[in-house]
């Protein structure tokens, strides 16, 4: 990809982990990376500074984690999850684990703060468009499904939560949390990692990264994916604890007709978002970075030209987008931080 040093192959996610000064780090076994594939998308995780066997042990602890909750919250195959669907489409209260319950009070709360545009109980329109599939190819919805679904209306605020008891009062809810588990699964990540004494760490679950530490005596940085070709068009440094998170149009999609349609709904219409190619946020250090930058970039990439207004919702400063022509925009608390590459320079700046 770009023109920095870095271990690993450039990857097409919407952000490309850049976890090393130089090859001669292997040698050197200051850095141990893995690589698997969970949530329907590639996760990597490297450390820094720890020994291999250490290493090893920390990262398949959390793998093991990321594969239980795969397998606990997954929107269509057998799980928790969808024992909590079928009772929801009954009309029935069902007791869910305190986990769960706790993901779906969070889960609440951040899709009230955008607005309802990006919302974990609309699963049933992202099944009419086939998103639902790991395996996925070009789907025309039924017309009058769709249009049912919309006029539904489900949202999380159909749901009460009591404890670990929920129901809906809108039959319609169907719950995927397929936009979400990964930003709460790097929060799990950066905690295990902590708990087994890796301080330094860059876990990167299809896009959404998660800082700790340094890579010795600098800090970890990312790339910003050109959603439409085979590179960066811009790298940024990560401090610890900080979080970035990327939506596109170019992760799962299908062309047809020579138009293209990519996973992330926009529930007003039923129909695939259009208006943005890619949405990067940066969440400076705080509770929860990772889970939130998975959440906050989509209501942003769904509303396209008010995305500034949307992730300022979640108090977040930091933002770029590619628009559907191609048009670069960057917040100016972005742009003071980020290194431009591959002759990309941004065409707006905005507060």
């Amino acid at each position: 990809m770009p023109k920095l040093l870095c271990l690993l192959p450039w990857l097409r996610l919407g952000l490309l982990a850049l976890v090393a000064s130089s090859l001669a780090a292997c040698a050197r076994n200051t850095a141990h990376h893995e690589e698997s594939f969970v949530f329907g998308t590639r996760v990597e995780i490297t450390t820094w500074g720890v020994p291999d066997a250490k290493s090893r042990e920390a990262v398949g602890a959390v793998l093991r984690e990321f594969d239980r909750m795969h397998r606990a919250y997954h929107g269509w195959q057998p799980s928790e999850l969808t024992a909590l669907n079928e009772a929801l489409a009954k009309g029935e209260t069902a007791t869910v684990s305190p986990e769960l319950a706790g993901m779906l009070v969070e889960a609440k709360t951040l899709a009230a703060k955008g607005g309802q545009l990006f919302d974990p109980a609309i699963g049933k329109l992202i099944g009419l468009w086939g998103f639902h599939r790991d395996q996925y190819e070009p789907v025309t919805p039924d017309p009058a499904a769709l249009q049912a679904a919309v006029a539904a209306h489900p949202t999380m605020d159909d749901l009460t939560i009591d404890g670990t008891r929920v129901s809906s009062r809108n039959r319609a809810v169907q719950l995927d949390l397929g936009g979400y588990a990964k930003g709460w699964a790097l929060d799990r990540a950066a905690a295990i990692l902590r708990d087994q004494g890796v301080s330094n760490a860059l876990v990167n679950i299809g896009g959404n990264v998660l800082a700790l530490g340094a890579k010795g005596e600098q800090p970890w940085k990312v790339g910003i994916q050109d959603p439409r070709g085979a590179g960066a068009i811009a790298a940024l440094p990560l401090k610890d604890g900080e979080a970035i998170g990327t939506s596109g149009d170019y992760q799962r999609f299908f062309e047809r007709d020579g138009q293209r349609f990519c996973h992330l709904i926009d529930p007003r219409t039923g129909s695939p978002a259009a208006e943005t190619r890619s949405l990067t946020i940066l969440i400076t250090a705080r509770p929860r970075a990772g889970t939130l930058s998975d959440a906050a970039s989509k209501p942003a990439f769904i509303d396209g030209a008010h995305w500034r207004e949307r992730i300022a919702a979640y108090g977040i400063s930091e933002g770029l987008r590619v628009d559907a022509t191609g048009r670069i925009q960057v917040t100016k608390a972005l742009a003071r931080r980020i290194e431009w590459l591959n002759g990309s320079k941004p065409d707006q700046l905005v507060e």
